[in-house]
């Protein structure tokens, strides 16, 4: 009988080993509080003590061939104003998901050689120059015509594409120099649990010049870098943790009920010792 009971108590333990075992497993790939946690210090209570960091100047962004603006014209006639904006007058969507081919926006565009086709003007080469400075030479242009001009431009087909895990990659519209990573990422709805925030890529492409950047959005060092501000067809790229794979593994989805069996083994065996 002592015997018996030996056995009944080895393989009691022995079940208990495994259902912790299997605990232990569904529990280790998960996200600890720290890594998705954004813009942390460098010690443990420097995150809750207030920082000043250093002020960054959003990269310049210039006119290229290729581009398509939009060229606001404003002045004492509405005539005028109707003949220079009617390339401005279909909507220009803010954001476009999945695939991203949305709509097209009509615009002036910009040739090969850097030119845009203007009423009255005829063409008028503008790459090069700023959206500021484009503005103020196409209103010296228009004043030969029109009464008191102002203007105003604007790229329409800049873009950025965010991909990987989140909530909402797509293709997004860039409408300034000014929208900052941190801003991208909550456009496409943040990060999912299951994105690494200390692996997000990014790709940028510069004249003839591709790069590839690494950054880490729990370290608030991201934000005094170059990569704090998005710029044209920029491409962000979240990576996916080992716990994503896992999950979706067939095996891990059937754990719990493999647990449920076992513990359920686990209280018949007791109530056959006693």
């Amino acid at each position: 009988m002592t015997k018996v009971l030996l056995r009944v108590r080895y393989r009691t333990c022995l079940l208990h080993a495994i259902t912790c075992f299997v605990l232990a497993s569904m529990f280790y790939s998960c996200a600890t509080t720290k890594s998705i946690t954004y813009f942390q210090g460098q010690g443990a209570t420097d995150t809750a003590r207030y920082a000043t960091l250093a002020t960054l100047i959003p990269p310049v962004s210039r006119i290229q061939p290729n581009d398509v603006l939009a060229i606001i014209v404003t002045s004492l006639s509405d005539e005028s104003n109707a003949l220079f904006n009617i390339l401005n007058t279909s909507s220009v969507p803010l954001a476009t998901y999945g695939s991203g081919t949305g709509n097209q926006p009509l615009g002036y565009l910009v040739d090969p050689a850097g030119n845009v086709e203007m009423p009255l003007v005829g063409k008028v080469k503008l790459s090069g120059l700023t959206l500021e400075e484009a503005g103020v030479f196409m209103n010296e242009k228009l004043s030969k015509y029109l009464k008191e001009p102002t203007v105003n431009v604007r790229h329409l087909n800049h873009k950025f594409t965010v991909i990987g895990e989140v909530t909402r990659p797509g293709v997004y519209n860039l409408l300034d120099n000014h929208r900052t990573l941190p801003e991208v990422i909550g456009i496409a709805g943040d990060l999912t649990v299951f994105g690494r925030r200390d692996n997000v890529m990014i790709l940028r492409t510069t004249a003839d010049k591709r790069e590839i950047i690494k950054v880490d959005l729990t370290n608030r060092q991201v934000l005094d870098t170059p990569y704090y501000f998005i710029q044209n067809n920029d491409v962000v790229y979240v990576e996916s943790r080992p716990g994503k794979v896992t999950q979706t593994d067939r095996t891990i989805q059937l754990l719990p009920i493999f647990v449920s069996i076992t513990s359920a083994v686990i209280v018949i065996v007791n109530i056959l010792v006693r």
